[in-house]
């Protein structure tokens, strides 16, 4: 991935299309099978993704650092494409020591644009889960109600 684009979105945009061309339509196909809900799927394994995550998580924090990298996965994590979410968890999922309560409370934003089962793993296995460890406290920083329950951890309360 060429780091020319100074922007965010920018960025996204260009992880976007490199997971739309590098995807397999016969594989998008069979992933629906695991889903009841209708998704939108380039086709990708799961182990290629995160290859690709880690390696551009690698270039983006060196090349512009980790608010920049927040910020890709910010923009990755709204689309409605199963491997654009995915994809925005595994390029965070290694700094989560790094955040505070700011990217916390974004992460729980992102709850609200949850579409499918797999977006809501990935968020809270990879995210929010391993903040809550390193903090219990942040239990108590969710919304009341919603937001316990989107994240499927209603009954951990701090």
């Amino acid at each position: 991935m060429a780091m020319r684009a100074l922007r965010p979105a920018s960025i996204a945009a260009e992880i976007r299309r490199a997971l739309r061309d590098g995807g397999s339509a016969k594989h998008a196909k069979g992933v629906q099978w695991f889903f009841k809900e209708k998704i939108k799927s380039h086709g990708w394994y799961t182990a290629d993704l995160r290859k690709l995550a880690v390696s551009s998580r690698r270039e983006i924090l060196s090349q512009r650092g980790a608010a920049f990298l927040l910020s890709v996965a910010d923009k990755l994590f709204s689309g409605d494409v199963l491997e654009e979410k995915v994809f925005a968890v595994f390029l965070l999922e290694k700094q989560t020591q790094d955040f505070g309560d700011r990217e916390f409370r974004l992460f729980e934003r992102w709850l609200d644009r949850i579409t499918s089962w797999a977006d809501h793993d990935a968020l809270v296995h990879y995210l929010i889960s391993p903040m809550v460890a390193d903090d219990p406290a942040r239990m108590k920083m969710f919304s009341h109600g919603r937001s316990l329950t989107m994240a499927g951890i209603d009954g951990l309360r701090a």
